[in-house]
């Protein structure tokens, strides 16, 4: 804990704080208009939007603050993203026996998710108008 400033910590906590809100009012409002979705609309939606975000932020990386991207990356995006929760509602769908729903939201969640970093990566410059 040596290595971790005081003011790192804040940074997480507050981006963190904001991100998991900002993933349960996603979540509360996708499960309400997309009751009986086959997939779990709101961790899928939190999850390709972060990975994108992130992609953005990543391609910034040299040129932002690094306390900002603690702020952003880690604690905004690490909250608002949600890997665990990918994971019940997957192993949830193989208790039900709906292997193909599951298949599905695993090849979307991970295929997607790398797709949309690399895009945000490489709108990055034109997203930040350099």
């Amino acid at each position: 804990m040596s290595n971790i400033v005081i003011s790192d910590l804040f940074a997480v906590a507050i981006g963190g704080s904001v991100g998991a809100m900002s993933r349960y009012a996603v979540s509360t409002m996708s499960a309400r208009r997309y009751a009986g979705a086959a997939l779990p609309v709101g961790t899928l939606l939190v999850n390709l939007l972060g990975s994108f975000l992130l992609g953005l932020l990543w391609g910034q990386a040299e040129l932002i603050h690094e306390k900002v991207y603690v702020l952003l990356g880690t604690g905004f995006l690490g909250a608002f993203t949600t890997f665990s929760t990918f994971k019940v509602e997957t192993e949830a769908m193989l208790h039900k026996g709906s292997r193909r729903t599951a298949a599905a939201y695993i090849a979307i969640s991970y295929v997607a998710g790398v797709l949309l970093a690399w895009l945000g990566y490489m709108l990055s410059d034109f997203a930040f108008g350099l």
